[in-house]
């Protein structure tokens, strides 16, 4: 079954995969008369009914609950304007809607529409604009579909483009640097503005003139917890401690490891900053350090990865860090290298800023020690929150170098005696947590969990496509590529709703000139600025595996006490760092279009000449 609003104030649209119906709310609707007079009942082919329908939102202001003859089905739809529970009930062309709190009946209509026959236009037409319309982007997108018709299974993430993100088309804008942030949608911002302008919320550590303010604090935090458990699918022994962002988690750790001379930490080349300067305690502890070496498309052999953490292991406290999927290379390593390394016994640690925004992470199936995840990577707000997704056993084996207001019951003053709060996780966030911004978090996940099961294959056909198209283009000229893809690229095409890529869906590139040689990425950010993208250029926190993309690993030795990246450049003799497009929870294929006409821009010996004389021009220092 599904329904749909044609409103562009309120569209619903629920989904059949495999059994399971999900249900997506785009936007808010305006009334619940309006609401009921646009919904219509569509059956699928076989006429069957799902039941089982669950809100994309979690807990609703507005319940519906439909009965059709003898096949219940419950619809959840949130609107911030009416805060009362109600139930409708259609039977035998009656439609009838209760308050809950009353059972009073305060609308019946008869309800005579022929379902088989009479509906709105849809919001979203999968297919390519009539002929009247055609232009070199609707011929494209229609010879896209055709190529892979599988695109328009993921159709509800164009009705999301169109409500939760339209400011995007509104002002122009290309997004496509996902791995830098995410995009926030405008629906959780709106309902997360309401909650608190109609909530009086108090610091947790406080005893307010009434208590339900800081309890409410409390259990929204407490509620936040419980949604980054279950979204990860975390057994029981975990808990989670927010932080400012993933990097902020991955301090903890390594702050708090138990290093010792007998100790190793072990860690993949191409991983982020925050994940190398662990090695920083590690080191002033005594402990060693090595790395697993890089592919030349970014991530690790396996076996390798394997023969090192056998080879270096020692007498104890030793610590693995993965890196779920590189921030720059597009790699995803095995999660499965971390069951290998627990097996050796090491303490495991998996950074998934990178991987947990367009993958299914499941820790019952992968137990890792501790997991870092920002939220604003995932579902682009709130920013400055993250959380260690972590095991309570793991937490105990921690050394906190420090304590600070809220992670300690009682201090000795003067004196060396603390005692530390009885709540585990507590022990480790410092001072205030971000208190007001946590049931954004909650709402975020929820948002996020009706849409990830679309995002693998969407971005695979939008990747494939965009790959393919700008390795085609070439130089008027010479006839030589534009481009150069650095990163690894999937080995295989998704096909359906459900399957997981083995890569990311980020490309870094370099863009060639017509006699071969790397061009200038400062370049290319000013044509990008001038045809609206916002991509990422450099080396994107992530040293190691831009080093193995670029093939300067042997250079990194050349590297000196106080050098800086002017003076590393100037030694290789060119602009270091790739050009990254990244692609995520709104992209659609137009934003992919306009990446590939912005390649075929620089490939078009005119316009790339006119745009390099005109950045020339800039006066130096001047922003672009």
């Amino acid at each position: 079954m599904c329904f749909f609003s044609p409103n562009r104030d309120g569209i619903i649209a629920i989904v059949n995969r495999g059994g399971v119906t999900v249900m997506i709310i785009d936007a808010l609707v305006d009334s619940t008369a309006n609401f009921l007079e646009k919904v219509n009942p569509i059956f699928d082919a076989g006429g069957r009914e799902r039941k089982h329908i669950k809100s994309a939102l979690g807990e609703p202001d507005i319940t519906f609950t439909f009965t059709w003859d003898t096949s219940p089905a419950t619809l959840w739809a949130t609107n911030s304007r009416l805060l009362q529970f109600q139930t409708a009930r259609i039977s035998s062309g009656d439609i009838t809607i209760q308050s809950t709190a009353s059972q009073e009946t305060f609308w019946n209509e008869k309800y005579t529409a022929k379902y088989s026959l009479e509906f709105p236009p849809l919001v979203y037409v999968p297919l390519a604009p009539p002929a009247s319309q055609q232009d070199d982007a609707a011929r494209a997108y229609s010879a896209f579909l055709k190529t892979f018709p599988e695109y328009q299974t993921t159709w509800i993430i164009d009705t999301l483009r169109r409500t939760d993100f339209a400011r995007l088309d509104r002002v122009g804008e290309t997004y496509v640097d996902y791995m830098g942030g995410s995009q926030l949608p405008e629906s959780l911002v709106r309902v997360h503005g309401d909650f608190l302008t109609q909530s009086v919320m108090g610091n947790t550590h406080s005893v307010s003139s009434r208590q339900v303010y800081s309890k409410l604090s409390t259990r929204c935090a407490d509620e936040a917890r419980d949604a980054i458990l279950s979204f990860f699918r975390a057994p029981s022994g975990y808990t989670v401690i927010f932080t400012a962002n993933a990097t902020g988690a991955l301090k903890l750790v390594g702050e708090a490891f138990p290093f010792t001379e007998d100790s190793c930490y072990v860690l993949g080349t191409d991983s982020h900053n925050s994940v190398h300067g662990i090695r920083q305690y590690a080191s002033r502890r005594g402990a060693q350090v090595h790395y697993i070496p890089s592919m030349s498309t970014g991530g690790f052999v396996p076996s390798t990865a394997k023969e090192i953490l056998r080879h270096h292991k020692s007498k104890s406290n030793n610590l693995f860090a993965l890196t779920g999927q590189s921030n720059i290379s597009n790699a995803k390593n095995p999660l499965s290298i971390l069951d290998y390394a627990s097996s050796l016994g090491y303490y495991t640690l998996l950074d998934a800023a990178a991987l947990a925004p367009t993958s299914v992470i499941s820790l019952s199936e992968t137990p890792v020690d501790a997991m870092a995840v920002s939220f604003y990577k995932m579902f682009g707000y709130p920013t400055g929150v993250g959380a260690l997704v972590v095991k309570e056993s793991f937490l105990q084996q921690l050394e906190r170098p420090w304590f600070a207001g809220g992670t300690v019951d009682i201090v000795q003053v003067p004196g060396p005696i603390i005692t530390r709060t009885a709540r585990l996780h507590e022990q480790f966030e410092d001072g205030t947590i971000n208190y007001l911004t946590l049931p954004a978090v909650t709402d975020g996940l929820r948002f996020l969990s009706a849409y990830l099961p679309f995002l693998p294959l969407r971005l695979s056909c939008l990747l494939h496509f965009l790959t393919t198209s700008i390795l085609r283009l070439r130089h008027d000229s010479t006839g030589t590529p534009v481009v150069k893809i650095l990163s690894k690229l999937p080995s295989r095409r998704l096909r359906s709703v459900g399957e997981q890529a083995d890569t990311g869906s980020i490309i870094s590139l370099v863009f060639l000139s017509p006699s071969g040689q790397m061009m200038p990425n400062s370049f290319i950010e000013y044509v990008a600025v001038s045809q609206s993208i916002s991509l990422r250029t450099g080396c994107m926190c992530n040293p190691g595996g831009a080093a193995a993309l670029l093939g300067i690993e042997s250079d990194m030795d050349r590297l000196y006490p106080g050098v800086t990246l002017k003076d590393f450049e100037a030694a290789v003799g060119r602009e270091l760092g790739v050009v990254r497009i990244s692609l995520g929870l709104a992209s659609t294929f137009q934003d992919v279009w306009k990446v590939i006409r912005f390649v075929a821009t620089i490939a078009n010996d005119g316009s790339r000449q006119s745009l390099w004389d005109s950045w020339m021009n800039i006066p130096i220092g001047q922003a672009v």
